[in-house]
């Protein structure tokens, strides 16, 4: 995007049909970092949730945070759904970040 700042959306997960976590931000491998060290979010901390599962990228900050709120309203299995139609093993690709 010529060098102009992404947003991001992601889940989070404690494992495969574990706890799941939503947050949007700017600089997802900081944000990564900081939930793996359990300074992300007392909620995250609290359940072990580490795992990305999934992940949008969006080019304005209002667009993630629509996002967000949207998918933190959604049923579970519709939020299981999808994870597991882009990732269906549920594996973290963070190692690509």
């Amino acid at each position: 995007m010529n060098g102009s700042t992404s947003y991001y959306v992601c889940i989070l997960a404690s494992r495969r049909d574990g706890t799941l976590y939503i947050g949007a931000c700017s600089d997802l491998g900081n944000r990564l970092t900081l939930h793996r060290l359990g300074r992300g979010s007392k909620f995250a901390a609290k359940y072990g949730v580490a795992r990305l599962v999934d992940v949008e990228t969006y080019a304005l900050p209002s667009e993630a945070i629509a996002r967000e709120k949207a998918l933190k309203e959604w049923h579970r299995d519709w939020k299981i759904r999808l994870i597991e139609w882009e990732n269906p093993d549920w594996r973290d690709p963070s190692h690509l970040i």
